[in-house]
């Protein structure tokens, strides 16, 4: 099992708290350091505002040697699929092609409203994404030196160069994710190669890990080509009292994130990995709320990290 850093820098967080999580979650071992993509904080004030994804993975990808990198989930809404499919090819090329993309329809009316985006209907925020998802991986996956045209509703082109290409070939791995019952396992057995379900129980994740194995045997794909993930906030210590401060520091209870996180000692905490991990997870995103506890990352990786390859 893989775990990877997860971080909301939106609830108040600056470039440089970036850096330091993500130059510690490398040092420590940690195999990937994804961030959302979020433009208002929530039940917070989020100062001192927030930072776009991918201009501080860009940063980061420069500043940072091995560890992955990438979004827990980009939102379609926020932009156009041409411009993003260069954005992301480009911080691949700048990190060496360390990028996993995480790719979503939008969810958070609120942050559309502060900053004038559009936010359609839930119907057409997934027909937007569904059509994006062809778009972005149409662009990569054209051979240099040929054109990529698109008869869209929503995203025609005409045309395109198809440029920059990133540096995996053919693409960077795409994370879909969500506990959705229509569309979603649908869109991650065609386009990803990993389904993500955040923030869920141990059941609810096997039944939308059912789902995707349904869509993906539907569409002729093994169910084994599709690496399963999940989200889960943590709050782990060496004592019941490290525990319960890390926890009222992110204004949760203790007994709540041990039902519906990985928290408590670290043989508690292996102890619910061991749970997902029996359900065919691979790798969990570790969600870090408090991003100015270094300590923290440092005590799961050396208490936890280092015992779950056997799971």
């Amino acid at each position: 099992m893989e775990l990877r850093v997860f971080v909301e820098p939106q609830q108040g967080a600056t470039y440089d708290d970036q850096l330091a999580v993500a130059r510690t979650a490398e040092a420590a071992g940690y195999d990937a350091f994804f961030r959302s993509d979020h433009y208002v904080a929530m039940n917070a004030d989020g100062l001192p505002g927030p930072t776009d994804s991918w201009v501080t993975l860009g940063a980061l990808a420069r500043e940072t040697s091995t560890i992955r990198l990438g979004t827990l989930v980009t939102s379609n809404t926020f932009r156009y699929p041409g411009p993003l499919a260069i954005s992301v090819a480009q911080v691949d090329q700048m990190s060496g092609g360390r990028v996993d993309f995480g790719f979503g329809a939008g969810w958070f009316d609120d942050e559309h409203t502060a900053y004038g985006i559009p936010f359609p209907s839930v119907k057409e925020r997934f027909d937007r994404f569904e059509e994006a998802l062809a778009v972005i991986t149409g662009l990569w996956e054209t051979p240099s030196g040929e054109t990529f045209s698109h008869d869209g509703q929503y995203y025609p082109i005409k045309d395109s160069p198809a440029l920059p290409k990133p540096v995996q070939n053919p693409r960077p791995p795409i994370v879909i994710g969500g506990a959705g019952k229509k569309r979603t396992a649908k869109l991650a057995a065609t386009y990803a190669q990993e389904f993500n379900v955040p923030f869920s129980s141990v059941e609810d994740s096997a039944q939308a890990f059912g789902r995707v194995n349904s869509a993906c045997v539907e569409l002729g794909r093994a169910p084994e080509t599709l690496t399963r993930s999940v989200a889960l906030v943590v709050a782990g210590g060496k004592s019941d009292a490290e525990v319960a401060a890390r926890a009222k520091k992110i204004g949760r209870e203790v007994d709540e994130l041990k039902e519906n996180g990985v928290a408590g000692s670290p043989t508690e905490m292996i102890d619910k990995l061991k749970l997902y991990s029996d359900i065919g997870v691979s790798r969990v995103y570790l969600q870090f709320l408090d991003m100015s506890d270094l300590d923290h990352i440092e005590f799961v990786s050396s208490e936890v990290l280092s015992q779950i390859g056997v799971l």
